[in-house]
């Protein structure tokens, strides 16, 4: 099977012991819901297939045990065990690998990932700010599983050093805040906005409300209305609705700070 033929899978990284962050990054909450269940929901709207990558001792796990995991082969080798596993069990698959600590990540950044991706090329990731590739925000062909065993079996442990000797394609993305991950309590607390949200017309009948405020780490109104998207039947499109902040029309991918006040304007039906 080809790289432009296979089916492409999600890969959540969460086999990571979060020791800076003193408690399960997975289990934070910036979403309304706990980080790794917000991810894999992001995951299964774009993925064939998603699957959690996790530590053995992690099976049992109650966040984790109630969804596909697969599970590291190689001891203590970090988010490379996770791609390892993955490609061993799936070798038919290109994966879309996202790390369970990017809480500003969006449909829409791995939309245009996705779109720029180059099936030819062993994978596809984002250039970050050193230029070098961002390794757990990328998709891995089914043509990189045996370059990848062979790094790994060579001692190679880093996913980025991998990336840079396989010549992965690089592209550059439209927000760099998205691929920012949070690995600290206070990077955590600074990642959250508080927002008060108001819905109209018919969003105000689907949401059950007319506001809410909401804590989030969502940093455009885009990104926020498709968070809203996954908890509300939200159906209308972005291009069917305005949104205001702070009572001035807005650009869907204006910053957001915390604080904000947004609201999503559906059509108005008259005659």
């Amino acid at each position: 099977m080809s790289s432009r033929t296979a089916p492409l899978f999600g890969l959540i990284l969460a086999g990571g012991a979060s020791r800076r962050m003193r408690k399960d990054k997975a289990a934070i909450a910036y979403h309304g819901k706990p980080q790794l269940a917000w991810a894999f929901e992001l995951l299964q709207s774009l993925c064939g297939k998603v699957f959690v990558s996790v530590r053995p001792d992690q099976t049992n796990d109650p966040l984790r045990a109630g969804l596909p995991l697969i599970v590291d082969r190689l001891e203590d080798q970090g988010p490379i065990a996770g791609i390892h596993a993955a490609q061993a069990l799936h070798p038919e698959a290109a994966w879309l690998v996202i790390a369970c600590d990017l809480p500003f990540l969006n449909r829409a950044a791995l939309e245009y990932l996705l779109a720029n991706r180059d099936p030819a090329r062993a994978a596809t990731a984002y250039r970050s700010d050193d230029e070098l590739p961002e390794p757990l925000c990328a998709v891995y062909e089914p043509g990189s599983r045996a370059e990848l065993a062979s790094y790994v079996a060579g001692g190679g442990t880093s996913p980025r050093e991998f990336l840079r000797r396989c010549a992965a394609h690089l592209i550059d993305p439209m927000d760099r805040r998205t691929l920012d991950n949070v690995n600290t309590p206070q990077q955590s607390l600074a990642a959250r906005r508080n927002l008060h949200v108001r819905f109209y017309a018919i969003l105000r009948e689907q949401a059950g409300r007319s506001e809410e405020c909401v804590a989030t780490a969502a940093t455009t109104p885009a990104a926020l209305y498709d968070e809203l998207q996954r908890r509300y039947p939200f159906h209308l499109p972005h291009s069917q609705l305005k949104v205001a902040v702070n009572s001035k029309f807005s650009d869907w991918l204006a910053p957001l700070q915390d604080g904000d006040a947004v609201v999503f304007i559906p059509p108005v039906a008259g005659g």
